[in-house]
């Protein structure tokens, strides 16, 4: 399945139409997308057998946050060793954590505000949760994962390096500032959801065409999905419908002094889930 967010209203992708899950269920699921994640295994199950042929035509544009509300958003940090490298630190031992905050939530084609000179890049996989739970092992956490999406974790550098201490999540949580989507696919879809080529390309003002900007894969995490579920449920109660993004590999801006300005626009993209494309003004 693929779990999308039109116009505020749940809906399954397939290909370019989009079905209405409240209208396909005749009303035993919500129209609101964070709604289905209440009751996960069930919408699952509804979900695996519907007839999509129903679904209609439909304008990208139109895409919201496939899970536009979650009560926690967690963000994990230097999570591919080859950037944790181009930023001169050490490989971490334990999960880096911070969060962006919900305000900064956005849809795959959002337009970014840019606030200052310093705005980076950081193209990431995105786990949305089916299930919480606390103590959860690394054997079982695949089930708890509804799918996985594309994010951002777009950042405004001067603030998060204002001392005297880091300012991550201020620095992280503009509007607009974390789109990610296009939908929540189940990793049914993916032909291995542990090894998924992501990458990132800038075009517009100033590039003398597209410019890839990074180029990785998720087997490259220190942390994996299973991995980053358990050490994060060690501390925290994880919620249905809670979002983790998992952080980037090398190639971010501020290791070539290269900064998201108006006129940019930026794909990010993983192979089997989807792409973004945010312009910048």
């Amino acid at each position: 399945m693929r779990i999308a967010n039109l116009n505020g209203r749940a809906v399954l992708l397939d290909g370019d139409r989009a079905l209405d899950i409240e209208h396909a269920s005749n009303g035993r699921f919500s129209a609101d997308p964070q709604r289905l994640y209440d009751d996960w295994d069930a919408f699952r199950a509804w979900g695996e057998h519907v007839d999509l042929t129903a679904a209609q035509s439909f304008d990208p544009a139109e895409l919201g946050p496939p899970v536009p509300m979650p009560r926690q958003v967690f963000a994990i940090g230097l999570n591919y060793r080859d950037h944790a490298e181009e930023a001169s630190l050490p490989h971490p031992e334990h999960l880096v954590v911070f969060t962006k905050f919900q305000s900064s939530l956005a849809g795959p084609h959002a337009q970014v505000t840019v606030p200052g000179d310093t705005v980076d890049y950081e193209t990431e996989l995105v786990i949305v949760l089916g299930s919480g739970g606390r103590d959860i092992t690394e054997a079982e956490a695949w089930d708890h994962v509804a799918g996985l999406s594309v994010g951002q974790d777009i950042s405004e550098r001067t603030i998060q390096r204002r001392g005297p201490a880091a300012q991550f999540s201020l620095g992280k949580s503009y509007p607009n500032f974390a789109p990610f989507g296009p939908a929540v696919v189940t990793v049914d879809e993916l032909a291995d959801k542990d090894a998924l080529p992501i990458r990132a390309e800038l075009t517009g003002d100033g590039t003398d065409g597209p410019m890839t900007l990074q180029e990785g894969n998720t087997r490259d995490m220190i942390f994996s999905v299973p991995r980053t579920i358990a050490q994060l449920s060690e501390v925290v109660t994880l919620l249905p419908g809670d979002i983790i993004f998992t952080g980037t590999p090398a190639g971010v801006g501020m290791s070539k002094n290269l900064f998201l300005r108006p006129g940019h626009v930026l794909t990010s993209e993983i192979e089997g889930i989807g792409r973004l494309v945010n312009s910048f003004v």
